[in-house]
């Protein structure tokens, strides 16, 4: 069903589709248990098959983890990814030395540019309780200039995004965790240098909607060229526009329309993602994800040459320390501690 506001609709998967600037959206939702001394799952991994386990058994994966659920050290190259942790705690670690950990609200915005190796491992610090994990990975894509960009990552700490809360005349209540744009007259953090997101004018928004029952929200107009999706992961049902949708779908929406979400009788949650198109010709293998087959091709033959700078941590899957905290670690020593 579409109108002049309303698209397409579709319904979401593990990967999420996205449109220009954005590349794709993985949703991560895991049940882990308690863990263990490792900062493993404490409970038996028998019938997984561990280093490519992505099927859903006792309500969690372990993703290429064997004995830490996460990723571990794989490259990129050519453009952003900006991890949004809801729940739970993601260890980082990088070929330029750097490392952290984040989590419960924080944000990280790493951008790959010319390569670097990195980590994603979702280490389980408590052993008293379990230990769930609840994160969105938005891969956005880089302009070719920026593409052999430095790497270069910052956190956007959960303390410091602004949120926004509006009240209907009911009084209900929708709050709004800006991650990247301008909405209502409040702006985002900024971006890493390299961004397509760091040109205002390029209109990229990431932001979380929660809508109390019977609340009401506004999204404006923006531009006509503007790509703007909604992704009701949670809920019931929303009303877009008069069109009634069902949780988990993608909402493909108007930019140069205001566009009223009126929610159901349960508390709801989204993620929109919008942005001025880089159009520009993709060219996408596995991590790599350039203009042209030949630059592809490039990337795998320097990475087999250089490693895009090695791997200084000598495990492929590297935790910090169980009672380490929230912290960021830069490659140029600088360090960040959050409570």
């Amino acid at each position: 069903m579409t109108n002049k506001k309303v698209h397409a609709i579709q319904k979401l998967g593990f990967q999420w589709v996205a449109e220009d600037p954005f590349l794709v959206t993985m949703h991560h939702e895991d049940a882990y248990p308690q863990g263990n001394e490792q900062q493993g799952p404490n409970t038996s991994l028998d019938g997984r098959s561990l280093g490519e386990d992505f099927t859903l058994k006792d309500g969690f994966r372990m993703y290429h983890g064997t004995t830490v659920p996460g990723f571990p050290a794989h490259p990129h190259r050519g453009f952003e990814t900006v991890t949004v942790v809801l729940e739970g705690f993601v260890d980082h670690f990088d070929s330029l030395g750097a490392k952290g950990r984040y989590g419960n609200g924080d944000v990280q915005w790493l951008t790959t540019g010319r390569g670097c190796q990195h980590t994603e491992m979702f280490p389980l610090v408590y052993q008293d309780k379990g230990n769930p994990l609840h994160l969105f990975q938005i891969w956005l894509n880089l302009a070719a200039k920026d593409k052999y960009a430095e790497p270069e990552y910052k956190m956007l700490w959960a303390e410091d995004i602004p949120i926004l809360k509006s009240n209907n005349s009911n009084g209900k209540q929708t709050t709004v965790r800006l991650i990247a744009g301008r909405l209502n007259g409040e702006v985002s953090l900024e971006p890493t240098a390299a961004s397509w997101a760091k040109d205002r004018n390029h209109h990229v928004g990431i932001y979380l909607i929660h809508m109390e029952p019977e609340a009401t929200f506004t999204l404006p107009s923006i531009s006509e060229t503007l790509n703007r999706n909604l992704y009701f992961y949670g809920g019931e049902q929303i009303i877009v526009d008069g069109t009634t949708i069902k949780t988990s779908h993608r909402v493909k929406l108007a930019g140069d329309q205001e566009i009223m979400i009126t929610n159901g009788a349960k508390d709801s949650y989204m993620l929109v993602l919008e942005g001025e198109p880089i159009q520009e010709p993709i060219a996408q293998y596995g991590p790599f994800v350039m203009n042209t087959e030949q630059q592809i091709h490039d990337a795998f033959n320097e990475y087999r040459r250089t490693q895009f700078g090695g791997w200084p941590w000598g495990r492929l899957d590297p935790v910090n320390e169980q009672n380490a905290g929230r912290f960021a670690q830069h490659a140029d020593g600088t360090i960040e501690k959050k409570s």
